[in-house]
């Protein structure tokens, strides 16, 4: 057993140390980034995301079932290449984090204070990291996956000390999630470099993660899942969205929003081109999102058990769902279908853990706070994240009023009206989506003050004025709950 360990282990060397050589004789990158159009950075992105796929592959052959330390080996060696191969020697800010990490929960145990430690000390260093590496351009560097990082530990440290909870105390997703043993360096070191997860997400438990290398994420127990089919659909969708980004971001880009001739445009094409781009910004999102969700699916790590016909789910690692993001005219179903394992985590993690506020709005609000913190220190994330706050508050007091307002209800039920009423929301969800979005990638004031005062501030103006009449209109369209008893 020892003598194929060992050849097991040299396996994994041989391929990982060819991976490195071909990060360190990169030269040709330059080249077809400067054919492509692309900068080498962002091609350095999509070139280690695709190479999930054949790592996968490697390990469904080569790695399944085999001894726990190969795997986390393997996950450590691919992680660090593609580190190495995207940030150069910049990769120790890793793996400081995830060595300190793992004496924090060593030395510290299951504590409140290991829990505040790794957060104040996770969230510091990638702030830090934020602060010195800033420009006003977005820029593809080690933070990019640390902030994904910082996230795994700051679950990893809670969990952890759910794991000491009384077991009663906890809630049914809390006892899923917590950790019942002490995991070990090379455990930590797997979870955090997993090569399906590691730059761009998504977001997984470490106790998701330990039931990978043990094979338990099969939908056929004692086999290799038969995930080919499912990553193969997220694959292609991702490649489709791909080259949809690829030919129309030369025709849609961000900087036009900034240019004269933008400004000196009418305003209802100011409106239009901002709802446009900011449908189509997102693409590049949901791009290797989908592309990152088909390599966990590969690898078994999607797997979410089965339905209730006895099929198999894959949707574990879904960061997208791509048809609720493609038809919903709200904001909150675009908040559903966006980033699912981020938005999950801050709800599991930071908004829940909040209950003892008593106000879900100050939880919610802070939540937000957080998220725009975790993306970075530029003023355009706090504004954006400021905006679906708001925008969130307004949408559900018009759904809330629609609903319980007779007339409006009988208005909105109207079928030959309903088509007319969706190319409204859609245009209005849209239009204050692409609003939002403009702060969020213009990072810095003078460039989305600048945009936001060529609109007249309408994202700003139009909820706000919204928030203070509803209550009024409230009063008008909704009858008293005595009203309604004389009138049954």
């Amino acid at each position: 057993m020892a003598t194929a360990a060992d050849q097991d282990a040299e396996t994994v060397a041989k391929l990982v140390s060819g991976v490195l050589r071909a990060g360190v004789e990169d030269h040709w990158l330059g080249q077809l980034s400067a054919y492509l159009g692309a900068s080498e950075q962002a091609l350095r992105l999509i070139t280690s995301i695709f190479l999930g796929y054949p790592f996968a592959l490697f390990y469904r052959q080569f790695l399944f079932y085999k001894d726990c330390y190969l795997i986390h080996l393997f996950h450590i060696l691919t992680g660090l290449s593609i580190a190495y191969f995207n940030f150069g020697n910049q990769l120790y800010h890793s793996l400081i984090c995830v060595v300190l990490q793992f004496l924090i929960l060593r030395l510290m145990g299951r504590t409140v204070t290991a829990v505040l430690t790794t957060f104040l000390f996770q969230m510091t260093y990638l702030l830090a990291g934020y602060f010195y590496t800033a420009t006003d351009k977005y820029d593809i560097k080690w933070t990019m996956p640390h902030c994904v990082l910082t996230l795994k530990l700051i679950g990893l440290a809670v969990d952890y000390y759910d794991g000491g909870r009384d077991w009663n105390s906890l809630s049914v997703e809390q006892q899923k999630y917590a950790i019942l043993r002490v995991p070990s360096l090379l455990e930590i070191g797997g979870f955090s470099y997993f090569y399906g997860g590691f730059l761009v997400g998504p977001q997984f438990s470490m106790n998701n993660y330990m039931k990978l290398v043990q094979g338990q994420m099969t939908d056929v127990p004692g086999k290799k899942p038969n995930s080919f089919l499912p990553a193969l659909k997220r694959l292609s969708l991702g490649l489709f969205y791909l080259v949809g980004y690829t030919l129309l971001s030369p025709y849609i880009p961000e900087d036009y929003l900034l240019s004269e001739d933008y400004a000196n445009h009418p305003f209802w094409f100011r409106c239009l081109y901002m709802l446009v781009w900011g449908k189509f910004v997102l693409y590049k999102y949901v791009t290797c999102w989908l592309v990152t969700e088909g390599v966990c699916i590969l690898t078994g790590l999607g797997f979410n058990g089965l339905d209730e016909k006895e099929h198999p789910l894959w949707d574990a690692c879904a960061n997208m769902k791509v048809w609720l993001f493609e038809t919903t005219p709200r904001f909150t179903g675009t908040i559903a279908s966006f980033n699912i394992n981020t938005n999950a985590w801050v709800a599991r993690y930071i908004f829940k853990r909040l209950k003892f506020l008593g106000n879900k709005m100050v939880s919610q609000g802070l939540s937000l706070l957080f998220l725009a913190l975790w993306h970075g220190l530029h003023s355009g994330y706090l504004i954006c994240f400021q905006m679906e706050f708001l925008i969130v508050i307004v949408e559900r007091q018009v759904a809330s009023l629609i609903t319980e307002s007779p007339i409006l209800s009988k208005l909105s039920s109207i079928t030959i009206l309903q088509p007319v009423f969706y190319l409204v929301q859609q245009t209005i969800h849209w239009l204050f989506m692409g609003y939002s979005m403009t702060a969020f990638c213009l990072f810095t004031w003078d460039k989305w003050f600048e945009v936001y005062k060529s609109v007249y501030f309408l994202g700003h103006v139009f909820f706000l004025s919204l928030l203070f009449i509803l209550p009024y209109v409230r009063k008008i369209m909704v009858p008293r709950k005595e009203k309604l008893k004389k009138a049954e």
